[in-house]
């Protein structure tokens, strides 16, 4: 049992490790970071009162960018350990997963939106 718990611990600081990466190679994750931090949604949510469903929602659509964004920079810095060269097959991948991160920012400015324009407005 302790060997499980220290492998499970391990797991935790390669995503630990992989979350720094993300944040220090990628210009986007940062943005992601400061929007992350400026809505800081427990601010406004608190300050707005938002309800519960509402605190799911944008915890959600947070983690949807956060998840689209490191899955994008996995699928890049991947493709770029295969190969540097311009391959057609690895630049479409590259942009499926790049659409991914659009697709859940679009999506997280839309929560936002609902849930936060009412209010404030």
């Amino acid at each position: 049992m302790p060997n499980y718990l220290g492998r499970r611990l391990r797991s935790f600081g390669h995503a630990f490790r992989g979350g720094r990466t993300l944040v220090a190679t990628q210009p986007n994750a940062r943005v992601h970071a400061v929007a992350t931090l400026a809505v800081t949604v427990t601010v406004l949510g608190f300050v707005l009162r938002i309800d519960r469903m509402e605190w799911v929602a944008v915890a959600v659509a947070m983690a949807s960018v956060w998840l689209a964004e490191a899955m994008n920079t996995a699928v890049e810095l991947l493709a770029d350990e295969v190969t540097l060269e311009q391959r057609e097959r690895i630049g479409q991948a590259k942009d499926v997963a790049a659409f991914g991160v659009l697709a859940a920012a679009v999506a997280a400015a839309a929560v936002g939106l609902l849930v936060f324009a009412p209010r404030l407005l």
